[in-house]
């Protein structure tokens, strides 16, 4: 059978189950021969494994997971130790990774211990194969924890640290992931009570937006948890001798210590060895390049070519067929208002601070365009906010941050000081909802309303776009408003918004981006469903299917999620019923909030709302569709016939 039916083509049954004392310093010919076999080995599984995802399109990050095998394997072999020698010192037999992008080495280590077939692995990052872009616990076979996204970690190993007082444990950490400021909390706290916990850290000085040493120069990650107090010891990682030196170093110390790994980004494989490129996915070409080189034949060509992307063939009504991406549309629309500046007006007046994801939250086109506004920072959500906040401190001045819109959850601290202190702040969250979110649910970015947590004397607002069109519409009219200002948009690529007259809809002459106005798409007079983002175009398809029926309802964009437009509201709420639809959180949502508007003004038509309410399948088109299968929405689909039903689930 080809592609991803195959048979797994590299066998780990060969792999060499040694045992490694940590009390002795050096490796015997003998055990240097098994540790090199059991890198490549590894290395090979995990490169041709992580290559299906690019094969299908939905990425899969190969680099961090293939650095970091010659440590798994050094730690596998202590573990087997540990288990098979009385009286040798114990661990917590987990290596807890802070970077949950490298979740190829949980895959890896679950086929190793028989919790998954590995021609399982044949089907990395597929729809429904329970192997999603970071770690879930509880969702797949083997897999120990749930590592988040980056960065939080280590505050959890402190806590099982506490609870295995007679074991120590062991984190992966990187150089990008102790960027974040969690760590340097869970540094002194680790210091201060003698926890026994061991950091190996891949220090490669790659990350997504470049090289560390670059960007943000002064950082040290071993002078850093130094300073803390920790134990730090050197190596090179693709040294044996030395590597392992490092780590007998660090064990024998009686407290928290961290080993500081020196090496390239992707050792040995051709264009990409030391480059930001091998923080993603492999190339498949790339990879049977490599693959081959090490010797294996045409099965694994076989394999790699015979994966291919999946596709929903569904057309939409009421929007093109070509498509934009609002992320990178974003970074567009702010470039063209900043062009009618001066580049010395612009200096003074904007700063831009990214935090390591300029090229996909569309800060890279103003990168380009404008560099004189634009700073590269580091890993570091919380700070970048406050400082692009501090910024726009002066009336004059405004400050324009941007991240993933999973990553708002950590900023809300700063979002209230920032609004306390009247700052002139535009928050770009991409990837927002669920939609193509192959990472799944730790990326989810589901959570929008939380940005508007203030109390009743200030306003922040909160801005979904519905196309590209309407995301230059809502930067054009609020880049230069002063306070608090949220724009979100999506993973995903969306099509264009068409009126009744087959045109685009905001790119009319007669539109206008009013901040606060709900939109009628279109008019209904028995019920209306109401939306924004992604779910526009989905639920626009809908509404002209149903119409089709011999419904007469009407569809409203709300690109302002959070100010409720009294007229607008007043007009569906005087129908049969209304139905909000969206890939927010169900229970945070705009649908958890318009029924409370609604009866606040006394209006009580028929009122349900369909939002994200369980965790990811992986993929990436299929997230939303997996949403609207869950049995818990049956109690909503018999508002309408089946078309909406279906089509909102599309």
């Amino acid at each position: 059978m080809a592609g991803a039916e195959s048979a797994f083509p590299i066998d780990l049954t060969a792999y060499k189950n040694i045992a490694l004392d940590p009390t002795k310093p050096t490796l015997s010919p003998e055990e240097k021969e098994a540790i090199q076999f059991n890198i490549h080995l590894l290395r090979d599984a995990i490169v041709l494994f992580t290559a299906t995802g690019a094969a299908r399109g939905v990425s899969g990050h190969t680099g961090g997971p293939y650095d970091t095998v010659p440590e798994v394997v050094l730690c596998r072999a202590m573990f087997h130790h540990a288990a098979t020698v009385p009286g040798s010192p114990q661990f917590v037999d987990t290596m807890f990774d802070e970077a949950g992008h490298r979740v190829a080495t949980q895959y890896i280590l679950a086929a190793l211990d028989g919790q998954l077939p590995a021609e399982h692995l044949l089907h990395y990052r597929a729809a429904y194969s329970r192997l999603p872009g970071h770690p879930e616990l509880g969702l797949t076979p083997g897999v120990k924890f749930s590592s988040g996204r980056l960065g939080h970690m280590w505050g959890h190993v402190n806590g099982v640290a506490f609870a295995n007082k007679d074991k120590t444990v062991i984190m992966l950490g990187s150089d990008g992931s102790e960027q974040e400021g969690d760590d340097a909390e869970a540094a002194r706290l680790a210091v201060a009570k003698g926890l026994n916990v061991k950091l190996l850290i891949d220090d490669n000085d790659v990350t997504i937006a470049g090289h560390p040493s670059e960007y943000l120069k002064g950082y040290d990650v071993g002078k850093t948890l130094a300073g803390h107090g920790l134990k730090i010891a050197r190596c090179e990682g693709e040294d044996l001798d030395s590597l392992w030196g490092g780590i007998t170093e660090i064990f024998a110390h009686p407290g928290p210590a961290a080993l500081i790994t020196k090496r390239k980004m992707c050792p040995g494989i051709k264009g990409l060895e030391g480059s930001p490129h091998g923080h993603d996915v492999i190339p498949v070409k790339t990879a049977v390049e490599y693959l081959q080189g090490r010797g294996y034949g045409a099965a694994i060509t076989d394999i790699l070519l015979n994966i291919k992307p999946t596709t929903i063939p569904y057309i939409y009504e009421g929007s093109t067929k070509e498509n934009n991406a609002n992320r990178v549309v974003f970074g567009e629309a702010v470039s063209d208002v900043l062009d009618g500046l001066s580049k010395e007006e612009a200096a003074e007046k904007v700063l831009v601070i990214d935090s390591d994801l300029e090229g996909s939250t569309g800060l890279k086109v103003i990168h380009q365009r404008h560099p004189e506004v634009f700073v590269s920072s580091g890993i570091m959500e919380r700070g970048n906010l406050a400082a692009a906040a501090g910024f726009g401190f002066d009336k004059n001045k405004f400050g324009v941050f941007s991240t993933f819109s999973a990553f708002l959850e950590m900023c809300i601290s700063e979002i209230t000081m920032a609004r306390l202190n009247n700052c002139n702040l535009l928050c770009h969250f991409s990837h927002s909802g669920v939609d193509e979110m192959a990472d799944n649910t730790c990326h989810f970015g589901i959570n929008h309303f939380f940005a508007d947590n203030g109390l009743e004397d200030v306003h922040s607002w909160l801005y979904f776009p519905a196309d590209a069109a309407q995301m230059h519409a809502v930067i054009k009219k609020v880049f230069f408003m002063p306070g608090m200002r949220f724009v979100f948009s999506t993973r995903a690529k969306v099509p264009y918004i068409l009126n009744e007259k087959g045109e685009r809809y905001f790119e009319s002459p007669e539109y206008e981006f009013v901040p606060g106005k709900d939109e009628v798409i279109i008019d209904g007079t028995d019920g209306f469903v109401v939306s924004f983002g992604e779910m526009l175009y989905r639920s626009y398809d809908a509404v002209l299917r149903v119409r089709k029926a011999g419904m007469n309802i009407g569809l409203i964009n709300k690109p302002t999620l959070n100010l409720v437009d009294e007229q607008v509201l007043r007009k569906i709420g005087s129908t049969k019923f209304v139905l909000v639809v969206e890939s927010q959180n169900q229970k945070t949502g705009l649908g958890s909030k318009m029924g409370t508007w609604l009866l606040e003004r006394q209006l009580t038509p028929k009122y349900g709302y369909m939002g994200t309410i369980k965790e990811g399948c992986g993929g990436l088109q299929e997230q939303i569709p997996h949403q609207g299968l869950d049995p818990e929405c049956k109690p909503l689909l018999p508002l309408f016939p089946s078309p909406l039903a279906l089509s909102t689930s599309s």
